[in-house]
């Protein structure tokens, strides 16, 4: 079987399981939201640690376990926002009473901790369990695949400039552009199709969604080269790991969860964008 079958047989297989546990929501969305958490902090320690093992030993893996615990049981968000400061600043302390190169290691598995925990709490508190939840993570969907889908098409198509060479040399400016515009008139659609009011505000907020999706793509891209990573695991056949695939959407699921925060409340952020 090619590499692009086993692509295209991953990509499917992912969107029908992503999209039914997405319709389900509740338990059976936070428990999807709770592997990939632990996927995403399984690659990144993989990339970033020197070795299979470090002096803070599965300290950082047993404070992971604690919150993934807390996001499948459904506790509100300021438990949940607690518990991710409260691992980054054990994982810093302890790293910090080891020699050098173990403090640095911390560092980056404080920070893996942080990017892993946020990225499956912002996901479950968005989808939460109501209409709102579904319509807010279909917009999210709608924009960051097609960023991706028209950056890359564009990209191809136009070519020119470079956007971040040293750190991506694929990806152009004008596929930057194309994707910004392909992931506006998705979400647009997505809203209006779904009976929302206000296409401006949502306009911008896609506009911000797509910018931050191709921000992650680009910061997931920098942690790779910095660590001399092509991939950042093999987990996905064809598409390398679990963070490769949602570098952009945890990204900007972060983003829309902090406007919709905004807009409403830390427990139930769809609802500030996406009333029922």
């Amino acid at each position: 079987m090619s590499n692009l079958q086993l692509r295209v047989i991953s990509a499917v297989v992912l969107a029908i399981v992503t999209l039914g546990l997405t319709w389900l929501g509740g338990l059976p969305f936070r428990m999807l939201c709770a592997a990939m958490t632990i996927l995403i902090f399984y690659e990144w320690t993989r990339m970033c640690r020197p070795v299979a093992a470090t002096g803070l030993g599965l300290l950082p893996e047993a404070l992971l376990l604690v919150f993934v615990g807390a996001l499948v049981a459904g506790l509100p968000a300021s438990w949940l926002l607690l518990l991710v400061a409260v691992m980054v600043v054990v994982t810093v302390v302890v790293a910090s009473m080891h020699q050098t190169w173990m403090h640095q290691t911390g560092q980056w598995d404080a920070s893996g901790l942080a990017y892993a925990a946020i990225s499956g709490l912002s996901l479950a508190l968005l989808r939460d369990g109501d209409h709102s939840g579904l319509v807010a993570i279909l917009f999210l969907f709608a924009v960051v695949w097609a960023t991706d889908i028209a950056a890359y098409f564009v990209g191809r198509a136009v070519g020119g400039p470079k956007l971040a060479p040293s750190i991506s040399p694929g990806k152009t400016q004008s596929g930057a552009l194309g994707g910004a515009v392909g992931g506006v008139v998705a979400g647009l659609l997505l809203a209006a199709a779904a009976g929302a009011g206000n296409l401006a505000v949502l306009g911008v907020v896609a506009l911000v969604l797509s910018l931050v999706s191709q921000a992650g793509d680009l910061f997931e891209s920098w942690v790779k080269r910095r660590h001399n990573r092509k991939d950042s695991g093999t987990l996905i056949p064809g598409h390398g790991g679990v963070m490769d695939r949602v570098d952009g959407l945890v990204a900007a699921a972060f983003a829309l969860y902090v406007i919709g925060w905004i807009s409403a409340t830390a427990d139930h952020p769809a609802q500030g964008l996406f009333p029922a």
